[in-house]
């Protein structure tokens, strides 16, 4: 995880994990393996999708290694078959940034070819390995905790699928793809 710096407009100060907006290139990146059939269908679901799956876990290996030095996967590309959906959310629309983010989950184990976290970047400062327990103490975005407790859920052994967060007739609603 990483902080923002106090000069963002979205989310400064805030503690948050790596990641960005889709280019549009990212779907056409190589890769070491594939996506899993099963991940693959989960990030179709919830609506409208206008991107190949591939690009949302392709995006994430690029804006990791962008925002903090660690190149997830090895070098020939990010080996997405060790992408596994954690959860999708898309902000209220009456908030002035908006995202429909995906959020993966990986075992560093599996899928680090570097697990060294670079120095600052433009994006994140005070890049650096945390516990969920140290995760937990700082300050967060609403968004970021509950993606921590969905973590913690499967590493306890629960066999969750991925919630969608959104907002439908000016409600917050959750449901599980799958």
């Amino acid at each position: 995880m990483g902080q923002r710096g106090k000069g963002h407009v979205f989310m400064p100060d805030k503690w948050v994990f790596p990641g960005g907006r889709v280019d549009p290139t990212d779907s056409r990146l190589p890769a070491a393996a594939e996506l899993t059939a099963e991940t693959e269908w989960l990030l179709q679901q919830g609506g409208v999708v206008r991107r190949p799956p591939r690009a949302f876990a392709l995006a994430a290996a690029r804006e990791t290694l962008e925002e903090t030095g660690l190149q997830v996967g090895g070098p020939d590309g990010p080996d997405l078959s060790k992408f596994s959906l954690v959860a999708r959310a898309v902000t209220p629309p009456y908030r002035p940034r908006r995202f429909d983010a995906r959020f993966f989950i990986a075992d560093a184990e599996a899928v680090l070819f570097d697990d060294r976290p670079a120095n600052a970047s433009e994006e994140l400062l005070h890049v650096r390995w945390l516990s969920l327990d140290e995760a937990e103490q700082q300050d967060l975005p609403t968004i970021t905790r509950f993606i921590l407790k969905e973590v913690r859920a499967r590493l306890g052994g629960e066999k969750l699928q991925p919630p969608f967060l959104r907002y439908s007739r000016g409600a917050q609603t959750m449901e599980r793809l799958g």
